[in-house]
């Protein structure tokens, strides 16, 4: 079964996670995955897993962030799993898709935060959740970036400041996990 290696994914993390909010979160989208065998399909009507990538410069001062063009927000980079069960790759994927870096590398094949959020309703498209994935990836932040159709800009953000470009916790949270070379 597909859902197999999320699942295996979900329950290490939820024995790492010590934000209360994001465990009951881990906890949920846990739920979702074992219940819902279309869980990886946008099709799936109250939601579906989607990957992202926290990546972050070599000296793990900035992070960079996409101004999301549906959205019209600062956002980490990623996407939907579209029936892959591999949240890793969907997330390199969307990743190298939506900057155009080559140099990006993943610090760790672990979960680094889960998150469940809303989508609002578009045209067609209902209101649905994502259920997020989320990985911790590394890039050179001097390589140029390539601005997708996805986008209305990209920007490596110094992770000191990244509340002047969001107030989102789950941002924040993931800032706050950071580790920080020294």
């Amino acid at each position: 079964m597909q859902r197999n290696a999320v699942c295996a994914l979900l329950r290490a993390h939820a024995l790492r996670a010590t934000d209360p909010h994001e465990q009951a979160m881990t906890a949920a989208v846990l739920a979702f995955v074992e219940a819902q065998p279309a869980c990886l399909e946008r099709s799936c009507a109250p939601g579906h897993l989607t990957g992202s990538a926290w990546i972050v410069d070599r000296p793990r001062r900035r992070v960079l962030l996409t101004h999301h063009r549906k959205l019209d927000r600062w956002l980490q980079l990623g996407g939907h799993a579209d029936g892959d069960a591999d949240l890793l790759a969907v997330a390199l994927r969307e990743a190298q898709e939506e900057s155009g870096l080559a140099s990006i590398r993943v610090l760790s094949p672990e979960l680094f935060d889960v998150d469940l959020h809303t989508i609002p309703a578009r045209r067609e498209e209902p209101a649905h959740l994502h259920h997020d994935l989320r990985f911790f990836l590394e890039a050179d932040g001097d390589e140029p970036l390539v601005i997708s159709a996805e986008s209305k800009d990209l920007a490596w953000v110094e992770i000191d400041r990244l509340a002047e470009y969001s107030t989102e916790e789950s941002l924040l949270r993931m800032a706050r996990k950071t580790p920080r070379r020294r």
